[in-house]
C-alpha cells in the first residue's frame, strides 16, 4: 500500500504539565462532484479522532496505536462511502499527544525521547468513480484551531471545557476563514504500515454499586522528580466530595453526565482502593505523576442540561472515582458511569468448579488480562501502562489458552523486533523511547520475544511470527552468548520479580540461576522454531548453545546427592524440573526434594513470577495437585486465596503484607495469572499440544481434587472445541469429553483411578490409559 509521505501539525510547541495547550482540531472542506466508493487512509501522532461530515469514523479508542515512531508508524484505512455527500464534504480531525508527546512517561524517559514532539497527521482521501482514482492528501490548507481538550495525556487524564464547543465545525458549511493553516512536520523515522491488531473498544457500561459522600486521601507520596509547577493546582487532598464504587477494579474511561452550571468545574480523582480511613487513596496509583495529574479529569460545564462528557487519548485503571465540584441535586447512578474497556479479545476458553475462591480467581485473572490488554500486554493500567517484556511473558500461554490475542501479539512482535538495539540487547518496556537498556530487562524478560512466538506456534500452529522474528530471534541468542561468566552461567537482569516478603530486588533464587535457566529455555525454544522453518544453521547454533547452557546449569547449580537445586529453594527447584535441568532419571528425586521445600514453608507460596509461573504445574505432573490447590486456595497470607479473602476483584501486584494495607503496590496486574492455565489444564485437564506435536493433539488429564465436586472447562482449538467436565458421584467420577474428531491424544486417569466401563471398541475397564474419544467415561477409585 501507498502511503501519504508527508505529516503535518499544527504548532511546534507541544503540551507540558507547566503550560498545557489544547488538543488541535483540523478541519477541511472538499468538493466531491461525484464518488463510487472513497477510502481515507490517516495516521495520528500520537492519536487521532476522525470526522467525516458531523459523524465520527471510529475502529476503537485510542487509534491507530501506540507505538515509537521512529521505529514504525501506523495508519488506519475507513472506507467512508456512506458518509460522503455529493458537493461539500467536512473532513475534521482532533489530534491527542498519545506516543507522540507522553508528559506523564517522565519516569521511562518518553519526555526526553528523540521522537517527542507536538501531535501530528498525515491523511489521504481517495475516491473512485468510473474505474479512476483521485488522491487527495493533506497539505498546507487543512486548517486548526483548539479543541476544548485542554490537556490530554494516556498516563495522567484529560481535561475539557465544554464552553469551548462548536458543533458547527464539523459541517460543511461552517466558514473557517479565520482558522490557522497547519504547517509542515518532521516526518517520522519509522516504517509505515496498516495497524492489524485488534482495536481497542468499549465493551460494557458499569454503573456504581454505591454512591457517597467521602474524603481523598491527602497521603500521597509523589517522587521528588514530579513535585513540578503544574497549569492547575488542584490540591484536593483532604477535600470532601463523593466516592463512586464501581464494584471491580478493571480498566477503560467513563461518562459524566450532569446539569451544568456554566464554568462549574468538575474534577475526578481515580483509584484503586479506600484506606483504613475510609478515604479515597491515589498514592499506589498517582505516586508517578504530579498531585493531580495522575488518572484525573476535569471537566468544565457549558450551563445546559444533560452535558455528556467522555475522555480522549487517556484510559484509566480504577475501582472508585472521587468527584468533588457537583452539587447534591447533580448526583445520581447515571451521573457517572465506567465504560470498560481493552483490546478487542474474544473469550477462547472457560473453566467453572464448585470452589468458590477458584471461580473467583479465575474472574480474576481474566479481570487484570483483559485491563491490561490495550494493543499489548501492560503491566497495570493505571501507574505505568508500558508493555513490560517480563509480565507479557509470563502470561503468554494463558492469554493464547483463554483469549484471542494472536493479532496483537504479531503486531507486538514487530515493535519488539524494532526496539532491539544493534548488539542484540531488547529492553524491558515496548515501546520505549530508549529506556529499558540500562535497567528492567534480562533473559527472563528478554523471554517475551521466543515466548510469544513459540506459544503462537505451539498452541495456534501458526509459524508466520516466527518467521518474521527469526532474525532478532538469532541477533539476541548471539548476544546472551557473549554475555556469560567464565563459569557458562549469565546474571544480566531482573530476577524473580516479588517473592513474598522479600522485595522486588532480592529473591531468594540469585540472579545466576534464574538468567541461567531461562536462557537456557529461550535457546531451546529458537532451536525448535529455526527447525520448523528449515534454518538448518541458526537451529544448529541454537541447539548447540542450549547444550553449553545445560551443562553449565547442571555443573554449576545441583547438589546430586539430594537432586537439589542450590540455593535450594521453590522457584529453583520448580523451573530446574519445569524446564528440563535435571535428566529424566534424576525427576523423581528432584520432586521429592520440591515437595519437601513446599512441606518447609508450611504448604504456602514462595516464590516470585518466575517460579509461580512453574510451580503448580509442575506439583501436577509430581501427582501433588492437592498440594498445589492447597497453596493456590488457602486463606492465610500469602496465597491467592488472600486475595479473595481481602476482597480483590483483580490480582495485585504482589501478594500483598497485612502490614502495607494502606500503601500496596498495584492491585491490578496480570503476571501471577497462570492459575488459571493450571485450573483448565490440570484440574480439568485439558493439556495443549503435550508433546509439542501439533497445536490439535491434547492429553486429558483431569485431577480430582478432593474437596471439589466438579470442574469443567472448554477450549477452542484450531480445529474445534474441547471441552472436559468431571463430577463426582459418591466415590466414582462421571467424566465427559467432545473433542474434534481430527483432535488426537490420550485421556489419562490419575494414579488410583480407572475406567469401569465396557466398550465395543476400547477394553477400557480396569484401564487408566485410552484413546482420546468424545464420550461419557465412569471412573472408579482404586484405593
Amino acid at each position: 500500500m501507498e502511503f501519504p509521505q508527508k505529516f503535518y501539525c499544527t504548532r511546534n510547541e507541544y503540551n507540558t504539565y507547566e503550560k498545557h495547550i489544547n488538543a488541535p482540531l483540523i478541519r477541511k472542506c472538499i468538493e466531491i462532484n461525484d464518488f463510487e466508493k472513497a477510502s481515507v487512509l490517516i495516521s495520528g501522532l500520537g492519536f487521532y479522532r476522525l470526522f467525516v461530515n458531523g459523524k465520527e469514523i471510529r475502529k476503537g479508542i485510542l487509534a491507530p496505536y501506540i507505538s515509537n515512531p521512529d521505529d514504525l508508524v501506523y495508519f488506519d484505512c475507513f472506507d467512508i462511502s456512506d458518509y460522503l455527500v455529493k458537493g461539500k464534504n467536512a473532513f475534521c480531525i482532533i489530534l491527542g499527544n498519545g506516543m507522540q508527546n507522553a508528559p506523564g512517561g517522565r519516569v521511562w524517559d518518553f519526555d526526553i525521547a528523540r521522537f517527542r514532539g507536538a501531535p501530528r497527521f498525515a491523511f489521504r482521501l481517495t475516491v473512485n468513480l468510473n474505474g479512476e482514482e483521485t488522491v487527495i492528501d493533506a497539505d498546507t490548507s487543512f486548517k486548526w484551531t483548539d479543541s476544548p481538550i485542554i490537556f490530554d495525556d494516556i498516563r495522567s487524564g484529560c481535561f475539557y471545557d465544554a464552553n469551548l464547543e462548536c458543533k458547527d465545525y464539523y459541517s460543511p458549511d461552517y466558514d473557517d476563514s479565520g482558522w490557522i493553516n497547519v504547517i509542515p512536520a518532521e516526518t517520522p523515522r519509522g516504517e509505515y504500515r496498516i495497524c492489524e491488531a485488534d482495536p481497542v473498544v468499549i465493551t460494557e457500561e458499569i454503573k456504581a454499586v454505591s454512591v457517597k459522600e467521602g474524603i481523598l486521601s491527602d497521603d500521597f507520596g509523589n517522587r521528588d522528580n514530579m513535585r513540578l509547577d503544574t497549569q492547575y493546582k488542584f490540591n484536593m487532598g483532604g477535600k470532601k466530595g463523593y466516592i463512586f464504587d464501581f464494584g471491580i477494579n478493571t480498566a477503560g474511561i467513563f461518562r459524566l453526565t450532569v446539569d451544568g452550571n456554566k464554568g462549574q468545574q468538575i474534577f475526578i480523582q481515580f483509584c484503586e482502593f479506600i484506606n483504613s480511613k475510609g478515604e479515597a487513596c491515589y498514592k499506589n496509583t498517582g505516586c508517578f505523576y504530579p498531585d493531580g495529574y495522575g488518572q484525573t479529569a476535569l471537566y468544565i460545564c457549558k450551563g445546559e442540561k444533560n452535558e455528556v462528557f467522555e475522555p480522549s487519548f487517556t484510559y484509566i485503571g480504577y475501582s472508585y472515582a472521587f468527584v468533588y465540584g457537583l452539587d447534591d441535586s447533580q448526583v445520581n447512578e447515571n451521573t457517572l458511569v465506567m465504560l470498560r474497556a481493552n483490546s478487542d479479545l474474544k473469550e477462547r476458553a472457560s473453566f467453572d468448579c464448585s470452589d468458590d475462591v477458584m471461580n473467583a480467581l479465575g474472574k480474576m485473572s481474566s479481570t487484570s488480562d483483559l485491563a491490561n490488554f490495550y494493543y499489548f500486554p501492560t503491566d497495570c493500567p493505571h501507574r505505568e501502562k508500558n508493555g513490560w517484556t517480563g509480565d507479557a511473558a509470563v502470561s503468554c500461554e494463558r492469554l493464547l489458552l483463554t483469549l484471542t490475542p494472536e493479532n496483537s501479539y504479531r503486531e507486538w512482535l514487530r515493535n519488539i523486533c524494532r526496539a532491539q538495539r544493534n548488539d542484540g540487547a531488547l529492553p524491558g518496556i515496548i515501546p520505549t523511547g530508549g529506556w529499558g537498556f540500562a535497567w528492567g530487562n534480562g533473559p527472563a524478560w528478554d523471554n517475551v520475544l521466543t515466548e510469544l512466538c513459540w506459544q503462537i506456534y505451539r498452541i495456534r500452529g501458526d509459524l508466520e511470527p516466527a518467521r518474521e522474528c527469526a532474525p532478532t530471534i538469532f541477533r539476541y541468542l548471539s548476544y546472551i552468548s557473549g554475555k556469560r561468566r567464565p563459569d557458562g552461567l549469565i546474571a544480566i537482569g531482573l530476577g524473580d520479580w516479588l517473592q513474598p516478603g522479600k522485595g522486588a530486588g532480592d529473591p531468594t533464587a540469585p540472579l545466576y540461576l534464574t538468567d541461567s535457566v531461562i536462557s537456557m529455555y529461550i535457546c531451546e525454544k529458537s532451536a525448535k522454531l529455526f527447525k520448523a522453518l528449515g534454518m538448518d544453521i541458526h537451529y544448529r547454533f541454537a541447539n548447540d548453545l542450549y547444550e553449553s547452557f545445560r551443562n553449565s546449569i547442571r555443573n554449576n547449580l545441583i547438589d546430586y546427592s539430594t537432586m537439589t537445586a542450590l540455593p535450594r529453594c521453590q522457584t529453583a527447584q520448580a523451573i530446574f524440573i519445569y524446564y528440563g535441568v535435571f535428566d529424566k532419571s534424576e525427576m523423581p528425586a528432584a520432586g521429592k526434594t520440591l515437595i519437601d521445600i513446599c512441606h518447609e514453608k508450611n504448604d504456602f507460596i514462595d516464590c516470585g513470577m518466575i517460579g509461580l509461573r512453574c510451580i503448580f504445574h509442575v506439583l501436577s505432573d509430581l501427582s501433588e495437585s492437592e498440594l498445589a490447590y492447597k497453596m493456590i486456595t488457602r486463606e492465610e497470607y500469602p496465597s491467592y486465596g488472600n486475595f479473595v479473602k481481602r476482597g480483590l476483584t483483580a490480582l495485585p501486584e504482589d501478594f500483598l503484607d497485612i502490614d502495607r494495607e494502606d500503601s500496596p503496590n498495584s492491585l491490578n496486574h496480570h503476571f501471577f495469572g497462570d492459575i488459571i492455565s493450571w485450573f483448565i489444564q490440570r484440574v480439568a485437564g485439558i493439556r495443549v499440544n503435550p508433546r509439542n506435536t501439533g497445536c490439535c493433539d491434547f492429553d486429558i488429564t483431569p485431577s480430582f481434587i478432593d474437596k471439589l465436586d466438579y470442574a469443567k472447562a472448554h477450549y477452542d482449538s484450531p480445529c474445534g472445541r474441547v471441552s472436559v467436565e468431571w463430577n463426582r458421584e459418591g466415590k466414582d467420577i462421571s467424566l465427559t469429553i467432545e473433542a474434534p474428531e481430527s483432535a488426537t491424544g490420550y485421556i489419562k486417569l490419575p494414579s488410583g483411578w480407572y475406567f469401569s466401563i465396557e466398550d465395543t471398541e476400547r477394553q477400557l475397564h480396569g484401564s487408566n490409559l485410552t484413546v482420546l474419544k468424545s464420550g461419557k467415561y465412569k471412573l472408579m477409585n482404586a484405593r
